[in-house]
């Protein structure tokens, strides 16, 4: 089957799945070559995944969508490209508007375009006031026409309430969702439902633990081959240890065995069938797993295959708290690895630039 579309605003449609980008990102890991990654996105358009996400600190990405939508100008018509406004932690107590617009005007200039689809606003420490003042100069640049939408990443819901009730038009919200991370079922996808806003998620194949070849292997640990695993080793901790992860990972390949695709595929779809959903962001460094991500609107999960998942998931222990609480407490372990000031680096060359 073709790749599923919604339409999750007025005029405005996305592929089911969406392209992640931080993959491609110079802090990522190891650098991909740079006409490669052209040409992949070429062929994931191609194959109807028209929505890519990336973010103003994803080091060298948006200038890499904007060399793509250069040379391949008409499926760059086909695009929507979803990035993000993420200032630094060490700028936000003397951020001024005039910060921001320079920031957006960047965007736009790396990504070649009159107009930002959408711009996903964070705010990394709300001790320091200014997130809601600075919000709402992103809702007067989609007034002057920089930006079509505004949404969010990574809020707690009491943080997106307070845009919200500020009178900032939410209208995308991207969270970390999925089998194992079921933090944004409390409180989260339940508000965005009341209050109309759109879901996009990540997080769904836990970096890349979630694969068949991880069945049975001695639990992950340092060094990591890049900053996903390291990052979701962490939650898999939280989820109940590496025992109860690997009992998970072989139902999801049972599934996925009687389904004619990998454990996954089978996770994939099962957080594409979860309210309020509307696309599932998966990262990707290359096609290789293309195909495989199709198959995955081919499939439909039974009642049988939902209570299997449910009888190990439901003896999670975690991760507890509210979306992002985790991960935005630089006295965590889960905050203690995140680096907070990536916007102000000057973006490497990428790896075969003329």
């Amino acid at each position: 089957m073709p790749i599923e579309r919604r339409d999750i605003l007025p005029g405005y449609s996305i592929s089911r799945i969406l392209k992640g980008s931080w993959h491609l990102s110079s802090g990522h890991g190891p650098g991909i070559e740079r006409d490669q990654a052209i040409r992949d996105m070429a062929a994931f358009v191609e194959a109807g995944v028209t929505t890519f996400d990336c973010a103003d600190h994803y080091l060298g990405v948006e200038q890499l969508i904007g060399d793509f939508r250069r040379q391949y100008p008409g499926l760059a018509r086909q695009l929507q490209v979803h990035t993000k406004y993420v200032p630094d932690w060490d700028a936000l107590p003397t951020l001024k508007r005039e910060d921001t617009v320079r920031i957006i005007d960047r965007s736009l200039q790396r990504l070649g375009v009159d107009t930002l689809d959408l711009v996903q606003f964070f705010w990394w420490n709300w001790k320091t006031p200014g997130a809601v003042e600075t919000a709402l100069v992103l809702k007067d640049l989609q007034r002057q026409g920089k930006i079509r939408h505004i949404g969010v990443t990574n809020f707690s819901t009491p943080q997106l309430q307070q845009l919200v009730d500020a009178g900032v038009p939410v209208a995308v919200n991207q969270l970390q969702y999925s089998l194992v991370d079921r933090r944004a079922e409390r409180l989260q996808l339940p508000y965005c439902r009341d209050k109309g806003i759109a879901v996009v998620t990540y997080g769904h194949l836990l970096g890349g633990f979630l694969s068949a070849d991880w069945i049975g292997q001695p639990e992950a640990g340092e060094p990591f081959a890049n900053r996903s695993l390291k990052k979701y080793k962490l939650i898999l901790e939280d989820f109940g240890g590496w025992g109860l992860f690997q009992e998970l990972l072989v139902a999801l390949r049972q599934i996925g065995e009687r389904l004619g695709v990998g454990p996954g595929e089978v996770a994939l779809r099962w957080t594409l069938d979860q309210p309020g959903i509307d696309g599932c962001i998966v990262g990707a460094t290359s096609t290789r797993n293309l195909a495989r991500n199709q198959k995955v609107f081919d499939i439909a999960l039974s009642d049988a295959d939902r209570a299997q998942l449910a009888a190990i998931c439901d003896r999670r222990t975690g991760p507890q708290g509210d979306c992002y609480e985790l991960e935005i407490d630089p006295t965590s372990r889960h905050g203690s690895i995140m680096r907070r000031n990536q916007n102000s680096l000057e973006d490497k060359p990428w790896p075969g630039t003329p």
